[in-house]
């Protein structure tokens, strides 16, 4: 079994430190990253500056027309992400089946590659409120895994892995820092400037801009406001 991963990677902070935590771990790397039809371009660049720095052996980026089925603020430019903080509903910026989407086709990617393992940044703790961010839904993904595919089913089982699933936003950001992540390249905004700045008022900003505070750190990227 060749040690390969599959990696999803947005070109947040989550997602850099799960691709830096895979490496870690001396598997050869595979992230997947998708043009779905989100609200802008930002994370596709900042995943590719992440790419960057590590020794990739093929970086993936598929399109996948998400804003035709609509539904999130992430990729309707009608609808508003919100703004007031994390609360206990489910957000506008929830992308329907996103998650589930993005690790099916990361499943497909590992079974021709013969990677056995899937990495996703998903968190929840402190996690905006999406229902596929929680470790019922990994655990779930994982059985699934290893019911629906050849390799599943006849070669070798698959582990969707999500390490950093229980830690807070101040703990992923102090194992970056162990891992050598450079978060100055991470963009985590959900309704940046024109001018590529992170607003520092959508949820996305408040839970990383929380998180350094938290760590006592001082978060590299630039803000409109903070």
């Amino acid at each position: 079994m060749n040690r390969r991963a599959v990696v999803l990677l947005s070109g947040g902070m989550d997602s850099a430190v799960c691709l830096h935590a895979a490496h870690a771990e001396g598997l050869e790397l595979y992230p997947i990253s998708f043009r779905y039809g989100q609200r802008h371009q930002q994370e596709l660049e900042a995943a590719k500056a992440v790419v960057d720095t590590l020794p990739v052996a093929r970086w993936l980026i598929l399109d996948l027309p998400l804003d035709q089925i609509g539904g999130s603020a992430l990729t309707d430019p009608n609808l508003i992400p919100c703004k007031s903080g994390p609360g206990d509903t489910i957000p506008a910026t929830y992308v329907p089946a996103r998650n589930t989407i993005f690790l099916a086709l990361a499943l497909g990617w590992a079974e021709t590659l013969n990677a056995s393992e899937i990495f996703i940044g998903v968190n929840a703790v402190d996690y905006s409120g999406y229902p596929d961010c929680r470790p019922a839904f990994v655990e779930a993904f994982t059985r699934l895994a290893n019911l629906a595919t050849r390799a599943g089913v006849s070669e070798h089982p698959f582990t969707v892995r999500a390490p950093l699933q229980t830690l807070s936003k101040a703990e992923i950001i102090r194992l970056g820092v162990q891992l050598g992540v450079d978060f100055s390249l991470t963009r985590s905004c959900y309704d940046p400037t024109p001018d590529d700045l992170a607003c520092g008022s959508c949820d996305a900003c408040r839970l990383r801009l929380a998180g350094f505070q938290a760590a006592g750190l001082a978060d590299p990227i630039r803000y409109a406001q903070a």
